[in-house]
């Protein structure tokens, strides 16, 4: 199959056309919200139903083990290089939301490996998770040292007020129900499977084709504020991303990790967080600019990873690792 024929992929670029175009298309945001509380826990129950079937198996541990390294390694790295060409503030916060990741690019590319027989493990849902909240507490220790060294910061003031957006990211509600789904789907096991199979199964397809529908057009809302972006900036968006998912495969190449766990990774390292991340930012950091970094997120690295990143990252991890359809 094609990935760029998927048809939840055509209705995010129609939903995407009709932004640009201004077009009065537009799911009201209560539905938008049942539907990305819908994904969350089908995805979840998926995972640990799969998990219940085939345990935590060694390679499950490295997959989660590579997706921690990654979690840290991405934020240092995006931090290393965008404080050269940006404002210091900015460049954590952009490189906190490239650090986390995007759960709808995960669910996206679970579908789409699925139908391509590379499903990947279930403790992949769990790497997720897990991947979520470690960029924003780097940020938030880069943001202190940057109050202490600097005449109007104080170590000592900030501190306390930090914890209040770490605690809120940790246990944000797609974090809960991710985390809940997944225990839910591991404790039911083939019973619950069954039990479940028309909501995680039969409607699936069909929902996510719907969410990303108002995806695009929310996609399309962002372009105005990506045009204030620096080059310098937009090219991280672009490339970041492609280095971040060279390195998770060399890295799952290094360890073993079949094809399908190799691609997953690959997307969690490339996308990035414009929901979690973001919100608890503009608390702890909100001297940053939200249209640079959610602008990015969302306005250029998720629908590239979408269209393009996706299918790009399957094909390599099957050129390097082997893998069939």
């Amino acid at each position: 199959m094609n990935p760029l024929l998927d048809p939840a992929v055509l209705f995010f670029a129609v939903g995407l056309l009709a932004g640009v175009l201004r077009s009065d298309l537009e799911v009201p945001p209560q539905v938008a919200r049942f539907l990305s509380l819908y994904l969350l826990m089908a995805l979840g129950l998926k995972g640990g139903f799969a998990l219940s079937a085939g345990g935590l198996p060694a390679e499950g541990l490295a997959a989660i083990g590579l997706a921690l390294v990654m979690a840290a390694l991405v934020p240092l790295l995006g931090w290393w290089l965008l404080r050269r060409v940006t404002a210091p503030v900015d460049a954590l916060a952009v490189a906190a939301a490239y650090g986390s990741v995007s759960a709808v690019t995960f669910v996206t590319a679970h579908q789409q490996l699925e139908q391509l027989g590379l499903t990947p493990g279930g403790y992949m849902t769990a790497a997720m998770v897990l991947m979520e909240s470690p960029a924003l507490l780097i940020a938030l220790m880069l943001r202190s040292r940057l109050a202490t060294s600097q005449a109007h910061g104080s170590g000592g003031s900030g501190g306390g007020g930090l914890l209040r957006p770490v605690r809120e990211a940790c246990t944000h509600g797609s974090q809960l129900l991710l985390l809940g789904a997944l225990a839910i789907g591991w404790l039911s096991g083939e019973h619950g499977q069954k039990t479940m199979q028309p909501f995680t199964g039969d409607l699936f397809k069909g929902l996510l084709a719907f969410f990303l529908l108002d995806m695009g057009v929310q996609v399309a809302r962002q372009l105005g504020a990506v045009r204030q972006a620096s080059g310098w900036l937009l090219a991280y968006a672009v490339l970041g991303p492609l280095v971040h998912a060279l390195i998770a495969l060399l890295l799952a190449g290094w360890v073993g990790l079949d094809t399908g766990d190799a691609a997953m990774l690959m997307v969690l390292a490339a996308s990035a967080s414009y929901i979690v991340v973001p919100a608890a930012l503009r608390q702890a950091v909100p001297e940053a600019n939200p249209a640079i970094y959610l602008g990015l997120a969302l306005g250029v690295t998720f629908p590239l990873n979408l269209l393009l990143g996706i299918p790009l990252y399957t094909a390599m991890a099957r050129a390097w690792l082997g893998g069939g359809g």
